[in-house]
């Protein structure tokens, strides 16, 4: 737990779900194509990028917790998350009936 809330750089929940949901929407925006997913997914999306940036982040040196560089490599991480993500996602198609 100790390691967890040093990627994160903050012991305050509430502003770590907050981050992640602007840091998901970022994503969602930056990444072309239509990734079909709500709030909440976005958010995790948003969290699990900055674990993830943070983690390669401050293990090869890049940057120390707090820094503005965690956010785009938060940012960085999510958009890498959605990119594998659609990679393994089936597309779906829509069968009308025909007429």
């Amino acid at each position: 737990m100790e390691d967890l809330q040093g990627l994160l750089g903050n012991n305050n929940w509430l502003v770590t779900i907050l981050i992640g949901f602007v840091v998901g929407l970022l994503a969602r925006f930056l990444k072309p194509g239509n990734d079909r997913m709500g709030i909440i997914f976005t958010t995790l999306l948003g969290i699990a990028g900055a674990v993830a940036a943070s983690f390669v982040g401050q293990r090869m040196g890049w940057y120390a917790p707090g820094e503005a560089a965690g956010f785009f490599g938060a940012l960085l991480g999510a958009i890498v998350i959605l990119l594998i993500v659609s990679l393994f996602r089936r597309k779906r198609t829509l069968l009308l009936p025909r007429r």
